[in-house]
């Protein structure tokens, strides 16, 4: 497995959430969809690739919702325990925790509403916004109540059973395109990511979500990428990049809504992200850093190790080395030579 960073904060109602950090370059916090687990994911034939590539292009953040994962499952037994509100408050939680001052947004699937109505509120801290197999509003908004009661059955009868004989029915609306061994790891990441009660209320909250009426005030620079035959999130791509003012909507050559290592659209998903990032990538002064950090580097270019840092600055070491690593996400640095990268840029 790749090397991450896992650690926990804690929202304001005493939620655990879990959250993870591994890669290099500009920092890219990532809005997940609803099912995810920060460990589990690692061994997956469906998303490794997501990890490892945006790892190579990006400092990816990302975090399983609450309810999920890693994070607390005993959250409350009501829909407004996953509502738009509270999922938008933890978001704001994890960016403090996680020290990200200015950043890139990925909101992937029922992810989307969630960094919308953050790139939303929060204009000044977001560089720019990515949103893949996304969507404004949930499926309650459309008027197929009829068609989520039947889903919602399905996953009470079979979320927790080891047949996955209704969890399939939601793997073959993911990853149509998938093989045998895809679907089977997608089949047990359900009941692997979140007990049946969370899968529940968690799908009737996002159901209920519309930030439809956001959408013409978002004023970050926006990417919609959507695959062409996505029965998940159908026709939103278009709709997103129409109503967001001068966003770039790039239609992918699939019916995926998890897009899969081996088939051609990964490689354009992969490319037009990297090269949107990479307006990040040049635009990250040492004038972000805050005067502590610059300081700590100044001591770190005169030999000082951490310990030495600590004492002469009168803080934990503890506290010295976060500062080091909230430099190394806003430099977009990391592996062994982050430390001398990131000193070569202060004395620069």
């Amino acid at each position: 497995m790749t090397s991450q960073e896992v650690r926990f904060c804690r929202a304001d109602d005493g939620v655990r959430i879990a959250w993870a950090r591994h890669g290099s370059g500009p920092p890219l916090l990532i809005v997940s969809c609803w099912l995810s687990h920060l460990q589990h994911d690692w061994q997956s034939p469906v998303w490794r690739h997501f990890l490892d590539d945006l790892g190579d292009v990006a400092t990816v953040v990302r975090y399983d919702e609450r309810g999920f994962g890693l994070s607390d499952w005993e959250v409350g037994t009501e829909v407004s325990d996953f509502s738009l509100e509270r999922r938008l408050a933890d978001l704001e939680t994890l960016v403090d925790a996680a020290g990200l001052d200015r950043f890139a947004v990925l909101g992937m699937s029922g992810g989307a509403p969630v960094a919308l109505a953050y790139a939303h509120a929060h204009p000044e801290r977001v560089t720019r916004m990515v949103l893949y197999g996304g969507m404004a509003a949930g499926g309650l908004q459309q008027g197929d109540d009829a068609a989520e009661e039947a889903f919602l059955a399905m996953i009470r009868a079979g979320w927790a059973r080891p047949d996955p004989l209704f969890r399939r029915v939601f793997t073959n609306a993911f990853i149509p395109g998938a093989t045998e061994q895809q679907m089977e790891w997608m089949d047990e990441l359900q009941r692997t990511s979140t007990n049946t009660e969370n899968a529940v209320c968690s799908r009737i909250a996002r159901h209920q979500v519309d930030v439809a009426p956001l959408l013409p005030e978002v004023v970050v620079p926006t990417l919609v990428l959507h695959a062409e035959r996505d029965r998940v999130a159908p026709d939103w791509g278009p709709k997103l990049a129409a109503e967001i003012p001068d966003a770039r909507l790039v239609m992918l050559d699939s019916a995926n809504h998890v897009l899969l290592a081996d088939e051609p659209a990964w490689p354009v998903f992969l490319q037009e992200v990297g090269s949107f990032l990479n307006e990040d990538r040049a635009q990250v002064p040492v004038s972000n850093l805050s005067a502590r950090e610059r300081e700590i580097l100044l001591l770190a270019a005169e030999g000082l190790d951490n310990t030495a840092i600590a004492d002469q600055l009168t803080l934990s070491v503890r506290t010295v080395e976060r500062h080091f690593q909230n430099v190394y996400l806003k430099l977009g640095l990391s592996g062994r030579t982050a430390r001398a990268a990131a000193v070569a840029r202060v004395l620069a």
